[in-house]
């Protein structure tokens, strides 16, 4: 018995030596640069192996394999605060990382953590469809440049042009619709032709990633997607570990309303400022901040003038923008975020995760995040009167019932929106349909 044992140690060791001298050979020629077909042959051949492995037992670092995936959005702002996260914990899987975006001085922020970016010229506001065609030409000259495994494209242009210059080249792509935008709020001529784009380019997707369900059942109804390649997931997620809330949080004697986003007026500031009058008349104490950037490329964006009458007036107070928006909104009492729609709401779900109470609207991706009368105050949107009234509610609450909505407000965040569960959810997509 003991030989026979012996015997099979050799066999087995044997073996082992083998399958790793194979996976060295086929990992080589992976890097060679071969074509993305090839490199897809040669992946699926290691996979055997490597489930062999695994099943033996076997953890090693010629389990990882590196892919080329490219993330794709409007401005590199956006990839950077939103998949900073995902990306990072992609390329520990030694995946090599790409971002294609319009140039921002977050380009070099993505650099610095080591992912290629390319600058694409995109116009988020030009619906000129000379230019939309060449926007197409583009993402195809650029996709075909890296030859990518997957792309995980972000945006309403990316989703769509970038779609289908994916498909012109036969490369899977990750689609993920965090909002519908101006063109989804207030419907026009060009919302019908967006629904066509959509319709058109969604077919070429593989997967497709939704936000919140009422987004999802509007592009179902519209029969603009099939169902079968879709999935909610909660939102881009949050870092519940770098989120954490104030050891003790007492109610100030002036209480602090604090407004978080871009400058948008579809984030619903002028109602903020409007429920702002109303409230300073009885509450001279009150202070009222807001912390975001401009985007003057976005046709809903405020000017510098408009910001500086309403500084001018003592409406509020500008913070100017910031990397570090947990320092500045863990310090307010309540954020307060009047949109009138998300795809899932960052901000939302980071003023959750920091256990600070929250008044939003009662549209798809705010009230997603937050239970009414239980982690913060749902509002009617376009509404200055009714914000008014759910920041006063919030105002006069007493300690002891603000700090259980703050504890309830972080158990959700924790259970329902930390990133861990993005990432995951990226992970399984992109890995699937990389055949590993």
């Amino acid at each position: 018995m003991l030989l026979i044992n012996q015997t099979s140690n050799e066999v087995y060791n044997f073996l082992i030596t083998g399958f790793t001298s194979v996976i060295s050979f086929l990992l080589s020629l992976y890097l060679l640069g071969i074509d993305r077909q090839d490199r897809l042959f040669i992946k699926r051949e290691i996979r055997k192996v490597i489930s062999f492995l695994k099943r033996k037992g076997i953890k090693d670092d010629l389990t990882k394999i590196n892919m080329k995936i490219v993330f794709s959005s409007n401005i590199s702002w956006s990839i950077y605060n939103f998949r900073g996260g995902l990306l990072k914990e992609l390329q520990k899987d030694a995946n090599e990382i790409f971002t294609v975006a319009l140039e921002d001085q977050y380009s070099k922020k993505l650099k610095d953590l080591g992912f290629v970016h390319t600058n694409i010229k995109i116009n988020n506001n030009s619906k000129n469809p000379i230019r939309d065609l060449y926007l197409i030409h583009q993402y195809y000259k650029i996709y075909k440049s890296i030859n990518p495994d997957v792309i995980c494209h972000n945006a309403i242009k990316p989703n769509i042009y970038g779609t289908i210059a994916a498909g012109l080249l036969g490369i899977p792509t990750v689609n993920n619709i965090s909002g519908l935008g101006t063109l989804f709020i207030k419907e026009s001529f060009s919302t019908t032709i967006a629904k066509r784009l959509y319709k058109f380019s969604q077919k070429r997707a593989s997967k497709v990633f939704f936000q919140n369900m009422d987004d999802l059942k509007l592009f179902v109804n519209y029969k603009l997607i099939s169902p079968s390649k879709c999935k909610v997931i909660p939102g881009s997620g949050v870092d519940t570990n770098k989120f954490l809330p104030k050891i003790s949080k007492e109610k100030k004697e002036a209480f602090n309303f604090l407004f978080v986003g871009r400058l948008l007026y579809d984030k619903g500031i002028l109602e903020y400022i409007n429920a702002i009058k109303i409230l300073k008349v009885k509450y001279p104490l009150v202070s009222f901040d807001v912390l975001g950037p401009f985007f003057g490329n976005n046709a809903t964006s405020v000017d510098q003038k408009t910001l500086n009458s309403w500084v001018a007036e003592g409406m509020i107070n500008y913070l100017g923008e910031t990397d570090n928006v947990q320092d500045f909104m863990g310090k307010a009492d309540c954020i307060v975020l009047p949109s009138y729609r998300e795809g899932l709401s960052k901000v939302l779900i980071e003023a959750s995760s920091l256990g600070v109470p929250i008044v939003t609207t009662n549209v798809p991706g705010c009230r997603d995040v937050v239970v009414d009368n239980e982690t913060g105050f749902l509002c009617k949107v376009k509404n200055a009167t009714d914000l008014a009234l759910k920041m006063e509610k919030m105002l006069n609450l007493k300690n002891e019932v603000l700090k259980e909505m703050s504890a309830k407000a972080r158990d959700r965040a924790v259970n329902v929106f930390d990133e861990k569960i993005i990432i995951n959810h990226y992970k399984e997509a992109i890995y699937s349909l990389s055949k590993l």
